[in-house]
């Protein structure tokens, strides 16, 4: 994109070429209102809000009023924001918008962090001249997550241009008659779009607001922020923890120009629940006499070196603990005595992923780079339910070919009505092979329903239709050739083509088929890219550390070579079969589980500890495209909870140092101390240490703040124990202070921002402040670092890659049996979401799977390993014969699938009699 300049009311701005003049103005620095404009959805010039006078040149004193949205940069343009027609044209448009507003800011919810209210101050309108009844809406029920208060509208379209054309949402529209307009659903019911909330962030007034955090609710200024990175999956999606009173009370969307951008998934933004749920343990717990009671730290501490004392102690991580979490308990174990708390499948599944992410030669695509792809190929992964911000990413890229038209036709890509008529018969470059139906087929060019091996089979013919080198596939069926040859051909004639994968089936031949496309389509296309989906937030990062699966745990328990068991943050009833699991209870003395969740072992153990959530401590994930990112401390819990790698620490100072793999473990001070000896450790892990500045950073001397400048009173919190302030809490592992002292600014350090704000600005869309560019980078930077990161252009060439040879047989179906593949859902499958009132109201009742002609009954049983199990039958359209789905949380709990078993009809109630 070339640079050009404008003139701005007598001041010349140097600016992009190929933006209209409200980007261009915003990125100036001036202040110009707007409402229907988002840089995601593009513009459609809905409000009128951003008028301005531009001139044909410097002999023009004339002008004329347009709207900066819908006008193009073009090179010496003269322009006013403060021309005294365009102001009042302004004004008159807040001034009609503003009518039917029932101006009740101090109770809306949206009060203080209201676009709405920072663009009526930005336009001057101060005096209310309407002196007549309001028009007024009915308010709609539209489920857990989002409040809706129709009379604060101002019809600016944005909700329904990102629910319908940007997310994909077909149940929310906008309904009028002549200027009687209502945004919301034909009736009351919940909102079944995965984004549904960031209507809250989208929406510029209080029409759309965030349902759970009002039970819990305060101003944007009396709540503490701290940058975070979600838990609830592997992508790494950014946010901001918000906390007051010590809980945590809501999730906001962090910029990150290369994640997940200006969105977030329900699961992401509301999953947070189970940070404040009844399941939190608070205080250690000891099993004495059979019964489990309170007991000091002190105590669980003596407890703990008397056990280990007795024999070998073995730790078992977990992929959704902290990098620091898993490291410290490695540094107490040793390597040959720490497991990664994944089955061997599962653990070599991960492993694999890694190997083939770090040795592929094509590129390594971020989230935001795979939107510009213009050929996709997902290969046996239901990414909506595994990576849902990954899936509205490839939503995405469909778009490219309209993109191009509309390039042919010189229409430029932000005027987004125009580009998606002119895209409406473009052809989709999307395809899809799953065993299920996925929330993508709507947008794909064509799908295929078929098992992981007879989708594995495919990808091996597509490598070798690309590739005669790749290994070929025999017996493959005529539409499979056919249907081969057609992606083959896509993928090749494509500048920037992606395939997707993942473990969500176990299926190691899916990723292998994968990375054998990219391999073949790098020889031609060096931006070639591949992405494979992982099941939790670290997976990747203890892949990296390494470790011993849960089968070498119960071989050495079996053994009596194990006298005590720490489990830090896993749930082993989610990995291990009941027989498993009561197996490995008897066979050790002792088990110590330090988390932050109640789990089924939690009864069995002879002590637990109470470990820190994600918003109570600083730590660091490693998403799945290899990205560490720094999640920091906003809730300051009571004592005794705290990190987990401080819980390990502290174990370690009550043993014998000779019983240590690391004797430096006990003298870490913070987790800068953790990240220096991880880097000494595992060099691959190194560069961990730079996702984010660490504890001593200052900006101009001073520590950063995490409240806005209006925070008020600890004084008042407090003021029926003390009038006298309160020291607000400290964390020694951040750059932070708890209030509102300290510096704050644009050019912070992108990991840092803690929350948007640059007067005269007080919403999200303050953004715009920290940005370099309008939807481009952070003014502070990178947020995270890539341990994996490589591009094309990085090589000298393509990396010598040796096919996979190991070609799965073709799926049969067998009269007896049926092939058990899980039923990953976007609510109730994860395992801490499932603990958050609101998303398990969202989550649907267990159900089996089963295609349209097994559906004979309204229950199966299904014979697994521990025993039977009677589910409801929910028919699934195009699943393929002799395949069934489980809920994901019943077959997890072995994590072998697929797997063969017995279905078994029940009769119906009119049958039995």
């Amino acid at each position: 994109m070339t640079m050009t300049s404008i003139r701005i009311d007598g001041r010349d701005c140097p600016t992009r070429s190929g933006i209209n003049l409200l980007q261009a103005c915003l990125e100036a620095g001036a202040s110009l209102p707007y409402f229907c404009w988002h840089p995601e959805l593009g513009s459609v010039g809905a409000c009128r809000q951003c008028a301005i006078r531009q001139f044909s040149g410097p002999d023009d004193t004339k002008g004329r009023i347009v709207m900066a949205c819908m006008t193009p940069v073009s090179e010496n343009t003269i322009i006013s924001i403060d021309d005294p027609e365009a102001r009042d044209f302004r004004a008159s448009i807040i001034e009609w918008m503003m009518v039917n507003h029932p101006h009740d800011c101090p109770v809306c919810e949206e009060g203080g962090e209201c676009h709405l209210q920072d663009m009526t101050v930005m336009t001057g309108h101060n005096a209310r001249r309407y002196r007549f009844t309001k028009r007024t809406h009915r308010n709609q029920d539209l489920g857990p997550f989002v409040k809706h208060e129709m009379n604060r509208c101002i019809a600016c379209y944005r909700c329904v241009r990102f629910y319908r054309d940007y997310a994909g949402g077909d149940d929310l529209a906008v309904f009028a008659s002549h200027d009687n307009v209502y945004f919301g659903r034909a009736e009351d019911g919940t909102l079944q779009n995965a984004f549904s909330g960031n209507l809250v962030e989208i929406c510029p007034t209080g029409v759309f607001t965030d349902k759970p955090f009002s039970a819990v609710y305060s101003r944007k200024w009396d709540m503490r922020g701290a940058p975070s990175v979600c838990v609830h999956c592997a992508v790494g999606c950014n946010t901001i923890a918000n906390a007051r009173e010590e809980t945590l009370r809501r999730v906001l969307n962090r910029y990150n120009t290369d994640v997940n951008r200006y969105l977030l998934c329900d699961r992401g933004r509301f999953g947070h629940g189970f940070v404040n749920a009844p399941t939190r343990i608070r205080t250690p717990l000891r099993t004495i006499d059979g019964q489990q009671v309170p007991v000091p730290m002190a105590d669980a501490l003596t407890a703990f070196a008397r056990m280990a004392a007795r024999g070998r102690v073995v730790g078992i991580a977990s992929p959704r603990a902290a990098l620091e979490t898993c490291f410290s308990l490695h540094a107490l174990v040793g390597p040959q005595h720490f497991c990664t708390g994944q089955t061997r499948q599962e653990h070599e599944c991960v492993e694999l992923a890694h190997a083939l992410l770090d040795r592929h030669p094509g590129a390594l695509p971020t989230m935001h780079e795979m939107e510009s792809a213009d050929a996709v190929l997902v290969l046996g992964e239901d990414v909506c339910a595994t990576a849902p911000r990954l899936g509205l990413s490839l939503r995405q890229s469909v778009r490219q070919a309209s993109f191009h038209t509309a390039d042919d036709a010189r229409v430029p890509r932000w005027m987004d009505a125009a580009v998606r008529t002119l895209g409406a018969e473009c052809p989709s470059g999307l395809y899809v092979l799953t065993p299920a139906p996925t929330d993508l087929d709507g947008v794909a060019a064509e799908t295929l329903r078929a098992a992981p091996d007879d989708i594995a089979r495919l990808g091996f013919a597509i490598a070798h239709e690309i590739d005669p080198a790749a290994p070929a596939v025999t017996d493959l069926a005529p539409d499979d050739v056919l249907l081969a040859a057609r992606i083959a051909h896509t993928l090749v004639a494509a500048g920037k083509p992606l395939v997707v994968s993942g473990m969500q089936y176990g299926a190691p031949a899916l990723m292998q088929a994968a990375a054998s496309i990219v391999a073949a389509l790098a020889r031609a296309t060096p931006e070639a890219g591949l992405s494979l989906v992982l099941p939790e937030c670290n997976s990747m990062g203890l892949a990296m550390i390494g470790g011993v699966p849960l089968e070498t745990v119960m071989e050495q328990a079996r053994a009596g070579e194990i006298s005590t068991l720490v489990i830090t943050e896993n749930d082993l009833t989610r990995h291990l079969s009941p027989a498993d699991v009561a197996e490995l209870v008897a066979a050790v003395a002792d088990i110590v589980v330090i988390d932050h969740t109640a789990t089924p072992l939690c009864q069995q153990a002879s002590l637990v500890l109470p470990v820190a959530a994600f918003s109570e401590c600083s730590g660091t994930l490693v998403s799945q495209e290899g990205r560490a990112q720094r999640f920091f401390q906003a809730v300051f819990p009571p004592a005794p909870i705290q990190a987990g790698w401080r819980w390990v620490q502290a174990l370690a100072r009550g043993l014998d140092p000779s019983m240590l793999h690391m004797a430096g473990l006990t003298g870490w001070r913070d987790l800068d101390d953790v990240l220096a000896a991880m880097a000494a450790a595992f060099p691959c892990l190194a560069p961990a240490a730079k996702a984010a500045p660490g504890a001593d950073y200052r900006m101009n001397g001073q520590k950063l703040r995490s409240q806005t400048y209006r925070a008020s009173g600890r004084t008042v919190i407090r003021s029926f124990v003390n009038v006298r302030d309160q020291p607000p809490p400290g964390s020694p592992d951040s750059p932070f202070s708890s209030s509102m002292e300290g510096a704050f600014g644009p050019d912070m350090p992108a990991a840092l921002v803690s929350g948007y704000q640059a007067s005269p600005w007080n919403s999200v869309q303050a953004l715009n402040r920290f940005q370099h560019e309008i939807g481009g980078d952070m003014r502070g930077g990178a947020s995270g670092i890539r341990l994996l990161s490589r591009t094309a252009s990085d090589e000298a060439g393509p990396r010598p890659y040796a096919y996979a040879t190991d070609i799965p047989t073709r799926h049969t179906v067998q009269a007896d049996t049926v092939v058990v593949l899980p039923d990953t859902r976007l609510f109730g499958s994860e395992e801490l979401s499932m603990h958050s009132p609101s998303v398990m109201a969202r989550a649907t009742a267990p159900a089996l799977g089963l295609p349209a002609a097994m559906a004979t009954s309204r229950h199966m049983v299904l014979h697994l390993d521990d025993g039977a199990h009677v589910l409801p039958v929910e028919p699934v359209p195009g699943l393929p014969a002799g395949i069934v789905l489980c809920p994901a949380h019943m077959v997890a709990r072995a994590f072998r699938f697929p797997r063969v078993a017995r279905l078994e009809r029940m009769p119906d109630e009119g049958e039995r009699s």
